[in-house]
């Protein structure tokens, strides 16, 4: 999420797409034509925090924007966007062309981003954070934010209902932008200067230049609205879109957990072998060998059923998507193990993971996450022509970094994001 803020410490910059050759990049990737026509498809962006660039998505180049929801103020205007703008027809997804004003072009995801976790409780629980009382909101607040804040203005308290109805209303909605930050504070209150002089067009509730308070949503409710989120999104079988910052190890477990005992099954080497052959093998279970393969283990018991299966169908997301993914390549390996049974992708944007110095660690994750599990995203607040510059400007580094000829690359990618949304 970008939005009027950065992932990391608030204030990066937007990097501006050069149409040029770049230092440092092979030039046969900068100066072919782009094959927009291949389909180029957001994973993950924020137009509804400008309303007024909304009316640049039937000319934008992007086949479809996945529109993100991540507080109270923007919930009701993804619906609106999605009802005018979105695709109804997952069939249309598929198809090799698109007219470029067609109005489809808009898949809508919902849910509560860690930054404004504050304002929501889990209504699906025994004894939620909230009594449903106005003492109740600040005795919610209380218990959420560290230092606990008992004037912080209480007006918005929401349950996960209001999202279950929007994902009912949107058959191919995600859900998302969820997760877990560790680095955020609040903003401060509007003073008086700051109301008058902030920008009209940008939908309220962002923190748009405002100084940081001293108050964080705490991790354990952070994580508690994660696990509802993504049980919500598992019993409904949506695919979910994840922020991770300064958290990744924390934010494994908790979607790890979502799926404890129920993981796929695996053997080693030397086990598939034992299997193929039908002989006993004594060779010791240190073997170079040992390494695990994604094989189904044979056992003389009923086995799990499929990711699908009745049995473990609604526990946790079928599809998650790692957006503008920051973590090393040893910490992206745990949702890659064969064990884990739902399907991980990572999404990588140039306004988050080529800022700030980070070029070197994304471009190593890129090269170690399979072709079939990366997704392009802008994470831009504004719909139009920078959006599509940005688009262009991560597919073309992605393609360089895969050595991928770009159509080629474009179309993996275009795969890719119809395999994360549809299934």
């Amino acid at each position: 999420m970008h939005l009027q803020h950065s992932e990391e410490d608030n204030e990066h910059n937007l990097p501006q797409h050069t149409g040029g050759d770049p230092a440092g990049h092979v030039p046969g990737y900068y100066n072919e034509p782009f094959p927009w026509d291949a389909g180029v498809f957001d994973a993950h962006c924020h137009p509804t925090d400008t309303m007024t660039s909304i009316t640049s998505i039937a000319a934008m180049k992007a086949r479809v924007l996945t529109i993100m929801a991540t507080r109270s103020q923007d919930q009701e205007l993804v619906c609106e966007v999605a009802s005018k703008h979105g695709v109804n027809d997952s069939h249309a997804l598929l198809s090799s062309s698109l007219p470029l004003a067609d109005q489809a072009r808009v898949i809508p995801s919902f849910g509560w981003h860690p930054w404004f976790s504050y304002q929501i409780y889990d209504d699906t629980i025994a004894n939620p954070t909230y009594d449903g009382t106005p003492s109740g909101k600040i005795a919610h607040y209380d218990q959420v934010l560290a230092p606990a804040p008992s004037s912080k203005d209480v007006s918005f308290i929401n349950g996960l209902y209001e999202t279950r109805r929007r994902l009912d209303q949107f058959p191919l909605a995600l859900v998302g932008e969820i997760g877990l930050d560790k680095a955020f504070r609040l903003p401060t209150t509007w003073t008086s200067a700051e109301e008058v002089n902030r920008e009209e067009s940008l939908t309220p509730g962002g923190r748009e230049g405002r100084r940081l308070s001293p108050y964080r949503v705490k991790m354990t409710h952070q994580a508690a609205i994660l696990r509802a989120q993504l049980g919500l999104a598992g019993r409904m079988g949506r695919p979910v879109s994840v922020h991770g910052v300064q958290a990744h190890g924390v934010l494994y477990d908790t979607i790890a957990s979502c799926w404890k005992g129920h993981e796929n099954e695996v053997l080693s080497r030397r086990q598939k072998r034992q299997i193929a052959t039908g002989a006993e093998d004594f060779s010791s279970d240190t073997d170079e060998d040992s390494d695990y393969d994604a094989v189904p283990k044979r056992k003389t018991e009923p086995p799990k059923p499929a990711a699908d299966g009745s049995k473990r169908a609604g526990l946790f997301p079928p599809r998650i998507c790692l957006h503008s993914y920051s973590g090393h390549v040893e910490q992206l390996k745990m949702y890659l193990h064969p064990s884990v049974p739902a399907k991980v992708y990572f999404s990588f944007s140039t306004a988050i993971n080529w800022s700030a110095g980070g070029a070197e660690k994304t471009e190593e994750a890129i090269r170690a996450i399979p072709d079939d599990r990366l997704l392009v995203e802008s994470d831009l607040h504004v719909a139009g022509q920078h959006m599509d510059d940005n688009l262009e400007e991560v597919c073309r580094k992605i393609c360089q970094i895969k050595e991928w000829d770009l159509r080629k690359g474009a179309e993996i990618l275009g795969h890719n994001w119809q395999q994360f949304v549809l299934g």
